[in-house]
């Protein structure tokens, strides 16, 4: 599992994850990069993603579809602010509609994913922001913290390949 650790901050109102990777910070910055691979980690392995629009930019938008095991699906969106490759993605998460409308009832996230490279290998700091301790709350209750540690496990198979 190359989940080391996630902490939760109810004063700073953050969920940090951090994890490594035995593979350089251009290999791992693939994993962001292509949607065909993003979809094969982003969520965890029972709620597999599906990506109708990555445009990987600064000021570029995603959409994706969760899909659960009953066929449920689960929209969400990205909003980049900052992508600096190999180094540093910025961007708003937030869920959607089936056509990949932004949700207003839903909390809306502000993630940071920072990539440092020693020795080969590749340690991803991946820190979310809310804007109230109650929206924290909601999405940890709703999974959020285990979703996120599921999903990262598997990059790890993704990387060997």
């Amino acid at each position: 599992m190359p989940v080391i650790s996630t902490e939760r901050d109810t004063d700073a109102l953050t969920l940090t994850l951090v994890a490594e990777f035995d593979a350089p910070a251009a290999r791992v910055w693939q994993v962001w990069e292509d949607p065909r691979q993003l979809e094969r980690w982003w969520g965890p392995p029972s709620w597999p993603a599906t990506f109708r629009r990555h445009d990987f930019v600064a000021g570029g938008e995603s959409h994706y579809v969760m899909t659960g095991p009953d066929g449920t699906e689960a929209g969400g969106w990205w909003r980049a602010i900052d992508v600096s490759p190999t180094e540093r993605f910025e961007w708003e998460d937030g869920f959607a509609d089936a056509e990949g409308r932004p949700d207003p009832s839903m909390p809306v996230t502000h993630a940071v994913a920072t990539l440092e490279e020693k020795d080969g290998t590749t340690t991803m700091t991946v820190v979310s922001t809310f804007a109230s301790l109650e929206q924290l709350e909601q999405l940890l209750a709703m999974g959020m913290d285990e979703g996120m540690r599921e999903a990262m496990g598997q990059i790890d198979a993704l990387l060997r390949e």
